[in-house]
């Protein structure tokens, strides 16, 4: 019960310096207001566990003190201080919100117990909601745990079911390919075309079976396979794969790389998808007339992507839950909520950390900070 921070409020300062001076003997911390206003500056300035509040004051009174007091610091234990006379305040007092309150002239050691006993009650009450959260976070935990052991017989099976049919388009690419290779179609009309658009499906195609590989990796600790990336090229190519779907909803996209070093040791594939799911979501969340901004800053030791959008933003109760598996905010068909709980198992793996900012109708914020040379197992002959 040391160091108990209590502040004595009162307009008579002899009987409040006099007070202050015998509870702080009794291992107190003390402060003192002269006025309702000057308990609400010192509020403003210093964490304080009870407040000693006589009713009587002019300007600001007790009871208009106490319920600025409840509204803005809930958790304060206020204590009123009252003349015979108006008992019936203090009882007004108790029913406002106030722990209790007691009639002048007091009696020192029944102000202390009345202090320590509002302690208590704070101590209790932080104790519950304590708890309390911590109740919440551990159902939180389990319902993560039972989605991502879900998540993972999921991964398994879906992508079993796309890299069967993704092998034969590769395989009926290349035969096509090849058959575009020989003597007698080599003045077909347009063979250009048909050759670039069958390049087009191989590459997609190699996407696809690295996503499916990412969707596995993301629920198992899969190595990373690092090499040199060039962080403008990565910006730029990732840029391009959303340009065409923001010009055609009126969003403006703009890049901005730190002209210093721009090169980092990561896994190309997984740090392209990782941009590429939070740009995704930004145009998907950004109106016509909205603007979408990717900067790539360095310093010695890391490099840190933050994507900015002007759209709808993400409700509070919503931003932590939004790297949750199978969370997702966008209408049915829409989304499958992986996106983001995908981007955050990578970025961990990659050795960083993602950091989200929002409000609504203003816009939101994703910031990626990865290390230059991340420390996880690699092979960097790989990729």
């Amino acid at each position: 019960m040391e160091n108990i921070r209590v502040l004595l409020v009162d307009d008579e300062n002899d009987f409040r310096r006099t007070v202050a001076k015998r509870l702080t003997k009794r291992g107190m911390d003390i402060n003192q207001a002269s006025g309702g206003e000057e308990c609400l500056n010192i509020l403003m300035k210093t964490p304080v566990d009870v407040v000693v509040l006589d009713l009587k004051m002019p300007d600001m009174d007790g009871m208009e003190t106490l319920h600025h007091i409840k509204n803005r610091y809930p958790k304060v234990e206020v204590i009123m201080l009252t003349g015979h006379a108006t008992t019936r305040d203090g009882v007004d007092g108790i029913k406002s919100g106030a722990f209790d309150y007691l009639s002048k002239p007091i009696e020192l050691e029944h102000l202390a117990g009345k202090i320590r006993q509002a302690f208590e009650k704070r101590i209790r009450e932080d104790e519950k909601q304590k708890e309390k959260d911590f109740r919440t976070k551990m159902e939180q935990q389990m319902i993560a745990t039972e989605r991502l052991a879900s998540l993972g017989t999921l991964a398994a099976g879906v992508a079993h079911e796309i890299n069967n049919p993704l092998a034969i388009i590769k395989e009926s690419a290349g035969w096509m390919k090849s058959i575009l290779q020989k003597k007698e179609l080599a003045q077909m009309p347009r063979r250009g075309d048909f050759e670039m658009a069958l390049g087009k499906i191989e590459n997609g195609v190699e996407r696809a079976r690295r996503i499916t590989h990412q969707l596995l990796g993301s629920v198992k600790q899969t190595d990373a396979t690092l090499s040199k990336v060039d962080l403008k090229e990565l910006v730029e190519e990732t840029m391009v794969l959303h340009q065409k779907e923001a010009t055609q909803k009126g969003v403006q996209l703009l890049e901005t790389i730190d002209p210093g070093k721009n090169a980092i040791w990561s896994d190309p594939y997984k740090l392209r998808q990782v941009l590429i799911n939070i740009l995704s979501n930004a145009v998907h969340a950004t109106d016509a007339g909205g603007k979408i901004t990717l900067t790539a800053e360095t310093s010695e030791d890391h490099v840190t992507f933050t994507i900015s959008d002007t759209g709808r933003g993400i409700p509070r109760e919503h931003l932590e839950k939004i790297f949750e598996p199978f969370f997702s905010t966008k209408p049915t068909g829409e989304g499958t909520g992986l996106g983001l709980f995908v981007t955050r198992s990578i970025i961990h793996k990659l050795g960083g950390e993602i950091d989200v900012e929002s409000r609504v109708g203003q816009g939101t914020r994703f910031s990626v900070k990865l290390p230059k040379h991340p420390d996880v197992k690699c092979d960097l002959n790989k990729g």
